[in-house]
């Protein structure tokens, strides 16, 4: 044997054998693939935003149209909060981010936050 070979170990340690010495195929049970937790993105109202900044901000980060972002800022503007979209958690995440960062660099109180679905 030379000293570029490597060592060969028994075979029967890859295997998996029972108690009479008999091999046995293994068989892995099926995963099932869970679905992600789904989070909220809601907007919150406050008296000092103006309605023109909520719907350029739903137009921008939730790719609403004129007429979805006009309602859903009366929707928020009415009854004090709305949902501006249903995501998995790294982008409801992210989303609310860029929301919460865009308002203050535009110097507007206008906050986002995540719930749970």
């Amino acid at each position: 044997m030379s000293d570029h070979e490597p060592e060969i170990e028994n075979a029967e340690d890859e295997r998996d054998v029972d108690e009479a010495g008999n091999t046995q195929t293994l068989t892995r049970p099926e995963s099932q693939t869970k679905k992600p937790s789904m989070y909220k993105v809601v907007l919150l109202n406050d008296d000092f935003t103006p309605r023109e900044f909520v719907v350029h901000v739903l137009i921008r980060f939730f790719s609403k149209n004129e007429t979805e972002a006009n309602q859903l800022m009366l929707q928020v503007h009415h009854r004090g909060s709305g949902v501006a979209g249903v995501f998995s958690y790294e982008i409801a995440e992210t989303k609310t981010y860029q929301v919460n960062s865009y308002s203050k660099q535009n110097q507007y109180p206008l906050k986002c936050i995540m719930e749970e679905a």
